[in-house]
């Protein structure tokens, strides 16, 4: 059921939950939760990884994920 809903809704940068790029924000709102949560999870994510992968990860989403239009 979870992944019928998340492929209706495309994936975006986000426009107005962003911090720096909007990708964490977009990520957020194609799964429906919290802002805050991602990033806190992505944070988490890329220091267990020692920073550089999240990093590249990151900039690479930033650069390919398209824009919200609104």
């Amino acid at each position: 059921m979870a992944a019928t809903v998340m492929s209706s809704r495309p994936l975006h940068r986000a426009r107005h939950n962003r911090v720096l790029g909007g990708v964490c924000g977009g990520i957020a709102n194609w799964l429906g939760w919290s802002p805050t949560v991602v990033r806190l999870l992505y944070i988490v994510g890329s220091i267990l990884s020692v920073a550089f992968p999240g990093i590249i990860v990151y900039l690479a989403l930033w650069i390919f994920m398209p824009k919200a239009a609104r």
